[in-house]
Formats: structure tokens, C-alpha cells, sequence
């Protein structure tokens, strides 16, 4: 069986990779200087909310406890890709589906002068 045959099979593959690319989004914008410092706090403070035994709905049914952290994971990721400019967004999206090749910008470009000696 092909995954193309099953259709729930094709959800969740679609879904899986929907996921990797979000996490690949947040890890290129956490790594890019043109995304501000104090953006690149948020998806921190949610790894330490997750990190952290307090809940904001306590554990009293089974997964109702890990509803608010899945709640707050999305939340507080698609905040922060919201909040992050919108031309690096884009940027980095397109590097990751393959539409384009990383830019080689003048910040990455070292200007001087070289001779060779004998």
C-alpha cells in the first residue's frame, strides 16, 4: 500500500510535515540576527513552560492536562512566527519547501584586499 492510497495515511504524513517545517521555521528565526532578541524569548518561555510541573489545567482527567500544554506549544509558536518580520518568514519558507537557495546577503560577505607573496 502506497501512502498516496490511503487517505488518513496521507493526513497524517501531511501533518508530520507540516510539524517538522514549523520546527525548522522556529529553529532558522531563532538563528537569523534580522529576527529580534526580544522575540527569540517567547519560544524559550514556552520551552520552560513545558519544562516546568505547573499546568493551567491540572492533571484531574486523563490528557485534559496536556490539552493546555499542546494548546500553549501551538499558541505561543504560531505567535512568534506571526510576530517575527514577515520577509524573513517568507524567506526561510521558501528555503525549506526548496523553492529557493539561501541568499548570500552583504552581511555575509567579508570585503578586503589580498596579495600573493613569494
Amino acid at each position: 500500500m502506497h501512502v498516496s492510497d490511503n487517505p488518513h495515511l496521507r493526513s497524517q504524513v501531511h501533518l508530520l510535515r507540516t510539524v517538522i517545517n514549523r520546527a525548522r521555521l522556529v529553529w532558522r528565526l531563532m538563528r537569523d540576527p534580522r529576527v529580534p532578541g526580544y522575540l527569540k524569548a517567547l519560544p524559550v518561555a514556552i520551552l520552560i513552560y513545558l519544562a516546568l510541573p505547573v499546568d493551567l489545567l491540572p492533571d484531574i482527567a486523563p490528557l485534559l492536562g496536556q490539552v493546555d500544554d499542546l494548546g500553549v506549544l501551538i499558541v505561543g509558536i504560531e505567535s512568534f512566527i506571526a510576530l517575527c518580520p514577515s520577509e524573513v518568514v517568507e524567506e526561510h519558507l521558501r528555503q525549506i519547501e526548496g523553492r529557493a537557495r539561501p541568499s548570500r546577503t552583504t552581511s555575509e560577505t567579508i570585503e578586503g584586499e589580498w596579495r600573493l607573496k613569494e
